[in-house]
């Protein structure tokens, strides 16, 4: 036992481990997790004249509060030689150096930092993904490198089956310093009151499988042998050093020394959240809430987008969705400020590595991040602008990876001032900076390689809304008040598509709420059908949509009907179920109508969802009423689906006699909604 106890040391004897050039992973999300006990004591260490000198620093967030606080205190010249660092904005004292060349520094995104410590544990040769393609960390542009300084290369292009992949190099860590709330002498570390799990295990994992040391700050101890085993975090096998922290040194966040309801061990009411003040921020934040998915899976960045939370809330729609943060927050709702990472009620709370794999793999739904600066290629810079060093954070996993894309931002930076009224905007004071211009300083997300893989992105300001199309960058929404030649394109450093922009929606510039909740919900069912006829296809576009009564289903059918009518031939169907839900009490007139309508209407029906239990109950649904069963993961597929089919044009007289005078009278039958 006495061997066990000697791992429970004071913050200066675990300190005195590190060595001349050690790489020293360092855990912590802004002012999360990060362990301040550790830090200050090897920065006494080294003012004191005892070394260590020349080591490497890694992080995948910044671990600082934007001041003095967590890795500003390592800001030290003689003391860092290298830092390796997903997000830089909190930590300036250390931007600073690597700016200045005094460091060799590297800006890599955040999941790959994160992901790169399950890498070095696993001895693999390192992280490939496509990750980074096209941005400031692929090779071909700048390999994340920050400085003239930084010469080795962390990145790589290889190519696999014919595709090009980023390779980012594994290299070993020496030491971890992580953090937790209780430690037994074992080591064996909880995380009860921690908001985050982060990455302690995987870094942990990478320290020790490199023949290195792991420390371990925690605010507690327990007795031997008295720890649920289900709420170990980290096994004391891989823990060498336990530091009893100081409890300022150990508050739950930056912003907040404890709150149960970061923990979930307390749900606080979220529909007492007040509302937003009437502004530009508020205009962005409600244009970008209309893009929000019901059923969806939602990433909302740090700054602007945090606003989204906001109206959600005031707008009693945050029910429909799930929000999550990148440090592994799924469900509640995300904070930000100091407290960014953090959320009220999460439902869970995975490692930082686990939520980059859903993110990487493009579980996001929807994302909607920042926007810095923008160029004529919808390229956005969120990263670097001059000697100002904020890094990429998990933006580029996220921007790149989600299934749909909003920017938010005002369309002018520094002094920017508006008059809302009239169901628009009135420019007060022009912003001294423009965010949209002729090309970014650093490519934090590529337009151009979000067009070739068919992403939508839109851009949302207070005046007006971009979209990246195949052609470029289009204006499609321009504000009431707003005069395109002089408060858009005159104040751009490009000239962008312009068509026939329609007007912002009005009820984005009132006090009242805008009731976004039916408006989400899809009661407008003849939006949500569009035809295509070249290629004699109906599109519908169920998404999010929710059958709960009779009339439901009679709107569904009498929409799709009322489309077909006006067609006046059999289409080929295609149907997006994405978040779709039914009532199990009306899900058989459901099926009876959509039987009635393929039957009548459609040539080919072919349906998708992303959802493999709705595929497997509407594929179930659809058999059981002899329809072909044929529901698709991705929309490619269902339209692969048709051509397989041999999609053609039909001449308008394709419907025989019977058919053509029963589509003219004015209601079906009832029996398929009685059957």
């Amino acid at each position: 036992m006495a061997s066990l106890k000697n791992k429970i040391v004071s913050a200066d004897e675990a300190a005195a481990i590190l060595q001349d050039g050690d790489m020293v992973a360092v855990s912590g999300f802004v002012g999360i997790g990060t362990p301040d006990e550790l830090i200050l004591a090897l920065a006494r260490r080294f003012d004191a004249g005892n070394g260590p000198h020349g080591i490497g620093l890694m992080f995948a967030a910044a671990p600082g509060d934007g001041k003095e606080r967590g890795l500003n205190r390592l800001a030290i010249p003689g003391l860092v030689k290298r830092v390796v660092g997903g997000h830089w904005a909190l930590v300036p004292k250390l931007g600073a150096l690597a700016v200045e060349g005094q460091i060799e520094a590297y800006n890599l995104p955040l999941g790959v930092v994160s992901h790169l410590y399950r890498e070095i544990a696993a001895h693999t040769p390192g992280h490939i993904t496509k990750v980074g393609l096209r941005t400031f960390v692929d090779p071909r542009l700048e390999g994340g490198k920050l400085n003239a300084v930084t010469t080795e290369d962390l990145v790589d292009v290889v190519e696999l089956g014919g595709e090009s992949w980023l390779h980012y190099k594994a290299f070993p860590v020496n030491v971890a310093l992580i953090r937790g709330t209780t430690a037994d002498p074992a080591g064996n570390i909880t995380m009860e009151r921690e908001a985050l799990t982060l990455d302690n295990l995987a870094a942990a994992m990478a320290a020790k499988n490199s023949g290195g040391f792991v420390i371990a700050q925690v605010e507690r101890l327990a007795e031997a042998g008295s720890l649920n085993p289900r709420e170990v975090q980290v096994p004391g096998i891989l823990v060498d050093c336990v530091v009893l922290s100081q409890p300022e040194n150990h508050h739950q966040t930056y912003g907040t020394p404890y709150n149960h309801a970061f923990t979930g061990r307390q749900r606080v009411p979220l529909d007492r959240i007040p509302p937003m003040a009437l502004d530009a921020r508020k205009i962005v934040a409600r244009r970008c809430a209309f893009e929000l998915p019901p059923g969806g899976v939602v990433n909302l960045g740090i700054g602007m987008p945090e606003g989204v939370a906001a109206v959600a809330a005031e707008e009693r729609v945050l029910k429909y969705l799930t929000l999550t943060a990148e440090p592994g927050v799924i469900g509640g709702l995300p904070q930000g400020g100091l407290d960014f990472g953090a959320a009220l009620n999460p439902a869970a709370v995975l490692h930082q590595n686990q939520q980059f794999d859903f993110y990487d793999g493009g579980g996001l739904d929807l994302a909607c991040l920042g926007l810095a600066q923008c160029d004529a290629e919808g390229n956005v810079n969120v990263s670097r602008f001059g000697k100002k060093l904020a890094g990429a954070g998990g933006f580029i996993n996220i921007s790149q990876n989600a299934k749909s894309l909003v920017f938010a931002g005002t369309f002018m930076a520094d002094g920017l001032k508006v008059a809302i009224e009239g169901d628009g905007i009135r420019i007060l004071s022009e912003g001294r900076s423009r965010k949209f211009i002729a090309a970014v300083e650093q490519v934090t997300f590529s337009g151009a390689y979000a067009a070739d893989r068919g992403q939508p992105v839109l851009y949302v300001t207070e005046r007006c809304v971009f979209r990246r199309t195949r052609a470029g960058m289009e204006l499609v929404e321009v504000a009431a008040g707003v005069d395109i030649a002089r408060d858009i394109l005159g104040q751009m450093g490009f000239v962008p598509i312009v068509q026939n922009p329609k007007p912002m929606d009005p009820r984005l510039f009132r006090e009242t709420i805008m009731g976004l909740e039916p408006w989400l919900l899809g009661l407008s069912m003849a939006e949500r059908i569009s035809y295509d006829p070249e290629r004699n296809i109906l599109f519908s576009n169920l998404e999010g949509f929710q059958v709960r009564t009779i009339e439901d289903v009679e709107l569904v059918r009498r929409e799709y009907e009322r489309a077909c009518q006006e067609i006046g031939r059999k289409v080929h169907l295609i149907a997006n179920y994405d978040g779709f839900e039914i009532d199990p009490t009306v899900s058989d007139a459901y099926f009876s109508a959509i039987a009635y309508l393929e039957k009548r209407y459609y040539e080919t029906a072919s349906r998708y969802t992303t959802s493999a239990f709705l595929r497997l109950k509407l594929g179930a649904s659809l058999a059981s009423r002899d329809l072909a069963p044929h529901v698709f993961e991705t929309r490619a597929e269902a339209q692969a689906r048709n051509t397989a089919q041999g999609v053609t044009l039909k001449p308008r007289n394709a419907m025989s006699d019977s058919e053509r005078s029963e589509s003219e009278l004015p209601h079906p039958p009832k029996e398929p909604l009685d059957a």
